[in-house]
Parts: structure tokens; sequence; C-alpha cells
């Protein structure tokens, strides 16, 4: 199959072998899928990840052993393969089985493909009202409804979303729906305007801002990110880390136990919210949508996604 592969360096494959289904697997036939920033970190070297590329996708159900009820289906699926055996995954906390792999990210082939293997538990058929281009964004949408589960945000609530990458303007969308007094901070306008057109209130400036936020979720992807949301926190206030570092980060410890900060780790999220949101048309996704481009362009696609200002970068499998 044709595939986009990571070894020492990012490379396009037309010959790379198919995935054969363990128990309990289904085959997908992707349809498209995105590239995101962690996939962008993977290829700098970040979990030194050797294989194919990609965790963001929809496709459609081409063998599911035991499951005919699957074949046909189009679906999108959870990234995290657990073994569903062991104490952790019976405690309920599958996306931490110590057992797991991660698909595109950790020992197992990812999306960029045309053909991925996962978990049937891990697939979810769509709606017809959601389009392939809103379904790829159904795993970074769960991820920002994840913060919901963690913290609890009332309405009196001033909650800072640090970044406008493409997690942070899903972040800032998600959390408009729990009615808090919510700022979106970011350094780019066209960006910032895909916001502030659902009547959210952004700047480019910090220095604009009040510190004292309730709640600050940090979703720049850097470790400057960190240490603004550490400044505009109030005392026993909330930092939500949507960012992942490649490399080492210095934090000031010192200062989060003086002032009483709960920081909280905040990763992979609820894909039937995230589905739901997306049959309600409740979250513009579209306007985050950049550039498309063919698999056999991936490398390509990959230096467009890199570019500074640049949101969703789409590759295109049929």
């Amino acid at each position: 199959m044709r595939a986009l592969t990571l070894r020492s360096s990012l490379e396009y494959c037309e010959k790379y072998p198919a995935p054969t289904p363990t128990d309990g697997e289904a085959v997908v036939r992707v349809i498209q899928a995105g590239i995101c920033a962690t996939d962008l970190q993977l290829v700098q070297g970040y979990m030194d990840f050797q294989g194919v590329l990609g965790h963001e996708f929809v496709g459609i159900v081409d063998e599911a052993p035991h499951h005919p009820g699957l074949l046909g289906k189009r679906v999108v699926g959870e990234i995290n393969a657990a073994c569903r055996g062991c104490p952790v995954c019976q405690a309920g906390r599958l996306t931490h089985c110590p057992h797991r792999t991660t698909l595109g990210i950790d020992r197992r082939d990812g999306a960029f493909a045309d053909y991925l293997a996962l978990p049937v538990e891990n697939l979810y058929p769509l709606p017809d009202e959601i389009t392939n281009d809103q379904a790829v964004f159904t795993e970074p949408l769960a991820a920002a409804c994840q913060i919901l589960d963690q913290v609890s945000i009332h309405e009196a609530d001033r909650v800072l979303v640090i970044g406008d990458g493409k997690l942070g303007l899903l972040c800032a969308q998600v959390l408009q729906r729990a009615g808090c007094r919510l700022t979106a901070l970011g350094r780019h306008p066209e960006k910032l305007q895909i916001l502030a057109d659902r009547g959210i209130h952004t700047s480019q400036d910090p220095t604009s801002l009040s510190p004292g936020f309730d709640i600050v979720v940090e979703a720049t992807g850097t470790t400057g990110g960190f240490t603004l949301a550490c400044e505009y926190v109030r005392p026993r206030g909330t930092i939500a880390l949507k960012s992942t570092y490649h490399g080492q980060t210095t934090v000031d410890m010192t200062a989060l136990v003086i002032h009483e900060i709960t920081v909280v780790g905040s990763r992979c999220g609820p894909f039937p919210r995230a589905i739901e949101l997306l049959k309600e048309h409740a979250i513009d996704v579209q306007s985050l949508i950049h550039k498309r481009f063919p698999i056999e362009q991936g490398t390509d696609a990959f230096k467009h996604a890199a570019t500074k200002g640049v949101l969703k970068v789409v590759l295109e499998m049929t």
C-alpha cells in the first residue's frame, strides 16, 4: 500500500506492507487524515517513533473478522489500543494502559497510508450528517472536550486559552459552551478571527489582560506558553496543560507551590461527545483546514504544515 513513513527521515513509500489484523482488530481503508503538531514533533525525534505516521483520520471498515456489521461503515477511531486485561484497564483507565500501543505515535503504524488496523472497540461509526472534513477533527476535538471532564468550569470563572493553533481554537470553542468569561490569546489575527466570529473575546497582547484567571488552558506547544500560563493564573487557580514538548522543560516549581497552583495534564478525550458536537455543527472546524495534499505529496504536505501560521493540512488517500 501507499504510506508516509518515518525512519531516519520522512519518506513516501508505494509498497509498504498492508496491516494484518490480530484478534479483535479491524482494517480501515483511510479516506483522509490530518497532520497535527504531534506529527511534526515526531519527525523531529519525539518518542523515537518509526513507522507510518498519522492518528487523525476518517475511513471505511474494509475487514472486520467476527464483526460483519462493521463492514463498509465510515468510522473514526480512538488512537490508544489498550490490552484491556491489566489492572489499569480493569479500573477503566484504558488510555493509560501500560501495554498500550498508540496509532502513529508508539509501536503502531498510523493513518498516513491506504490502510490501518485498530481494535474494533476503538472504532466509532459516523452519522451521515458529519462530512469527511469534519470527521478528521474528531480526535483533537475529543481532546478539547477532555478539559471539561477534568476541570469544573462555572459561568463566573475567568478562563484563558493560550495558543491559536488548531487545538487552541478547538479548546476555545468547546469552553465557550460552558458559559464562562472566556478569552483566547494568540499571535495571528486571521486565526483569532475564527473565534471572534463566534463571539469569543480574543487578544494578541498579553499585557492588555489582567492576571488572575481562574483557569488557564495552555495549548501553544511551547515552553513559553507554560511560563505565561503561570503568570496569568490566580493563586489556587488551575492550569490545564494540553501541550507536549520535545526535549526538557524548565519549570519554576517553587512558584507553583507558593501560589498553590493545580496543574492538570490533559490528553485524549471522549469521542462520543466530539461526534455529537460535529453532528450538531456546534464547532467550526471547516475554517481550520488550510490546504489538502494527495498522499503522494506527503513530504511536501509536512513542509507546508510546519510553516508558521498554517492550520490544518489534510492528506487525501482517494
